[in-house]
């Protein structure tokens, strides 16, 4: 089964019109090659994958390589090669720019350093995830929210061997891909933390606890959570402040960025175990936030809350807007005095309350409760 991801495509094709080169970022097993195929066929001499022994031996001399070829140029697992971005530079400054570069990497913090470093004005940065709901469909809400957004576990032919994918995606992630991407850490160790991390989702971080629980100090897991950060597995949703004369939290809150894996991680054997565990609610939101923030693509998203109480899941500033949005998996969501008062504060536009119902209704002016089906259609 293939699914067309054409919002990703469309977002490539602009950033390759506009810039002399795109950075597509992104975990394993995501897609970024497939998209890529799509612009470039695998046969075509213009396409290079640094995995392949023998592609990667060509690459001693880069520049002789690279710079007679015409048109658009894909090079995948470019971090391979960290000394080849001053090679694209070079290409890339020429008056007449004969070709473009389209560069995939597995998330790397070394990636984004050196493309930020050497190609600073030349390339546009582009993080490329699992499906979406508007890639497959709110019919299949369900399943994507249980098994999570990698194609391998989505499109698996039975829950088992979706599961039995994930178990290997992480064990090889921790055992080959960290080690790969230059971050050294004990795979027992992180594996440990991680699955510590998964009771973590949709809270306010504190280094504190899991530092005691691992035996090590704070600055160790806080480092850990950078490193899965950084590799796109967990999303660090900061707080937003202002100058309210009300004490807010200035703490991050952690989110899976795939529930298929905190699915995995936290022992759920399936679609129908999910909906009876206690993390259920707390995964749902966590869903739902991660589908808004890929498919709306804001400027900025924070989160709020104060010490008073008040809170708001989501606030999302694009095009000057303010846009608040609450996350709550119930039948009938109410107006609760937290909303009135984030409306007042961050002085939102609109306040969205994001629920797994069919239905559209207002709860105040400018509150309105919208099933995340609608959301995704907008």
């Amino acid at each position: 089964m293939q699914i067309d991801r054409l919002r990703l495509r469309k977002a490539v094709s602009a950033a390759l019109h506009r810039s002399r080169g795109v950075v597509l970022v992104g975990p394993r097993q995501v897609g970024k090659t497939t998209l890529a195929r799509s612009f470039v066929p695998a046969d075509s001499p213009n396409y290079f994958d640094l995995e392949d022994p023998r592609v990667e031996a060509q690459f001693e001399a880069p520049l002789t390589l690279l710079e007679g070829l015409r048109g658009l140029v894909v090079i995948d697992e470019v971090q391979r090669a960290p000394e080849l971005f001053k090679v694209l530079r070079v290409l890339m400054d020429r008056d007449a720019a004969p070709a473009r570069f389209l560069l995939l990497g597995s998330a790397s913090p070394a990636l984004l350093r050196q493309s930020s470093e050497s190609l600073a004005g030349r390339v546009e940065v582009l993080e490329i995830g699992g499906f979406t709901l508007d890639e497959i469909g709110t019919k299949a809400e369900r399943t994507l929210w249980s098994r999570g957004g990698f194609p391998r576990s989505y499109l698996a032919a039975s829950e088992a061997e979706s599961r039995r994918w994930r178990e290997s995606f992480i064990r090889l992630f921790l055992e080959r891909d960290l080690p790969q991407l230059g971050i050294a850490a004990a795979a027992a160790a992180m594996r440990r933390f991680w699955t510590m991390l998964a009771h973590y989702h949709g809270q306010v971080w504190n280094a504190a606890e899991p530092a005691r629980s691992l035996g090590v100090n704070e600055s160790t897991v806080r480092r850990y959570l950078d490193w899965l950060t950084q590799t796109f597995m967990v999303r660090q949703l900061l707080p937003w402040h202002e100058n309210l004369g009300k004490r807010q939290v200035k703490a991050p809150k952690i989110y899976f960025r795939d529930t298929g894996l905190l699915h995995e991680l936290l022992g759920v054997p399936d679609a129908d175990g999910l909906l009876t565990h206690p993390k259920s609610g707390a995964s749902w939101e966590g869903f739902a936030l991660e589908q808004m923030l890929r498919i709306a693509a804001p400027d900025e998203a924070y989160f709020w809350a104060t010490h008073a109480g008040a809170e708001l899941d989501l606030l999302m500033l694009k095009d000057g807007r303010r846009v608040g949005v609450e996350f709550k998996r119930m039948d009938a969501p109410r107006l609760v005095p937290s909303m009135r008062t984030a409306m007042k504060d961050l002085r939102l536009e609109i306040l969205y309350v994001v629920y797994p119902g069919p239905r559209r209704y207002s709860l105040a002016d400018r509150i309105e409760a919208v099933p995340l089906s609608a959301l995704v259609a907008q």
